[in-house]
């Protein structure tokens, strides 16, 4: 699977985003995956839609699927 974890810029604690990651690893079946970052290049850089605003206010992250994330078991 391969998504971004879009958080507020304030949010800098890596293990807290990775924890958000954790989070929906698991919505997605996929808990116990490893997570990690080698693949980012901080390509997302876009105000954010009312849609993210919404998911960050109420979850603290938003996530963008790009590849393999419609999948679960």
């Amino acid at each position: 699977m391969h998504f971004d974890i879009l958080v507020p810029s304030h949010i800098t604690d890596e293990s807290t985003i990775y924890g958000m990651g954790k989070r929906y690893l698991e919505t997605k079946g996929q808990q116990g995956q490893s997570l990690s970052a080698q693949q980012c290049n901080y390509c997302h850089q876009e105000v954010a839609s009312q849609e993210m605003e919404k998911s960050i206010s109420e979850k603290g992250f938003y996530i963008i699927e790009m590849q393999g994330c419609d999948q679960t078991i």
